[in-house]
């Protein structure tokens, strides 16, 4: 897979702080958008197609979509 730094440094310090039990440590980001769009089908295939073309490295990276009212 693709090396996440960050997250192998988060697990090398957890290590040493005792947390012997992680396995593996991921670290990724979070994009919240409000949206001008009341059909939830429509707001969910609008950010999909934003992830796709933009938001998201679809290549090493992985997106869910959460909608909130």
């Amino acid at each position: 897979g693709v090396l996440d730094p960050q997250g192998v440094a988060i697990a090398a310090a957890l290590g040493h702080l005792g947390f012997d039990n992680v396995d593996g440590v991921r670290v990724g980001k979070y994009i919240e958008l409000d949206l001008a769009e009341t059909n939830a089908q429509d707001a969910t295939d609008a950010v999909r197609k934003m992830c796709d073309a933009l938001l998201a490295n679809t290549v090493v990276e992985k997106y869910n979509i959460e909608l909130v009212e």
